[in-house]
C-alpha cells in the first residue's frame, strides 16, 4: 500500500505544525484510501460527526479530505469530497475545471471517521466500477483543505505545481494505480 505525506501550500507554511499522511491502494475494482491528520487540532474548525451523513455541496469551504481520480490518457476526472462530519460529494469534470456536475452514479459514499486526542483518521473503500474497468490505470491526486477556527484556510496536497493552490491541475495527479 503506497504511503503519502501531504505538504502545505507554501503560503500556508505557518500552519506547518499539522501532519497529513496516509496510504492508498487498488485491488481490482476496489480503491482503499486512508488519511491521518495529526497535530494541534484544537486550532482547527472540524465539523462534528452527524448521525445521517448525506451529499452536500461546497464541502471544500470547510475542513475536507479530497481526492481526484482520472483514467490514464483521459481528460475527464472525478473529485471526491469527504467531510469529517460524514457528509460527502462527488463531482465529475469533462476536462480541467470544465463541465462540473454532481456524479449521480454514486448514491452513497460510506467512509469511517475517527477523532481522538490530536488525531483524525478517515478510511474509505470505494468500488470503482462507475469510473473505470479494473484493467484501466487511474491517476490520483490527494489533497486536504484545513479550516482554522479563525476562518483561515490551508491547502495540503501531494504537490503544488502552480503559483496558487490548485488541486485540479494535471500535474497534481502524481500517483498511478
Amino acid at each position: 500500500m503506497p504511503e503519502f505525506l501531504l505538504s502545505p501550500f507554501p503560503s500556508d507554511i505557518l500552519h506547518h505544525n499539522l501532519t497529513i499522511s496516509g496510504a492508498i491502494s487498488r485491488c481490482d475494482r476496489i480503491l482503499s484510501l486512508h488519511y491521518e491528520l495529526t497535530g494541534n487540532l484544537e486550532q482547527l474548525a472540524i465539523p462534528p460527526l452527524v448521525n445521517q451523513p448525506n451529499r452536500k455541496r461546497e464541502l471544500w469551504q470547510e475542513t475536507c479530505f479530497e481526492f481526484f481520480l482520472k483514467p490514464h490518457n483521459s481528460s475527464q476526472y472525478w473529485e471526491f469530497n469527504l467531510s469529517p462530519s460524514g457528509h460527502w460529494n462527488i463531482y465529475h469534470f469533462q476536462d480541467y475545471r470544465e463541465g462540473m456536475k454532481e456524479e449521480i452514479k454514486f448514491m452513497i459514499l460510506p467512509f469511517l471517521i475517527r477523532e481522538e486526542n490530536n488525531r483524525v483518521s478517515l478510511n474509505i473503500e470505494l468500488n470503482l466500477d462507475a469510473i473505470a474497468s479494473p484493467d484501466r490505470v487511474l491517476e490520483v491526486a490527494i489533497s486536504t483543505v484545513i479550516k482554522f477556527k479563525n476562518g483561515d484556510l490551508a491547502y495540503y496536497a501531494l504537490t503544488h505545481p502552480q503559483k496558487q493552490a490548485d488541486f485540479h491541475h494535471q500535474d497534481s495527479f502524481v500517483i498511478q494505480l
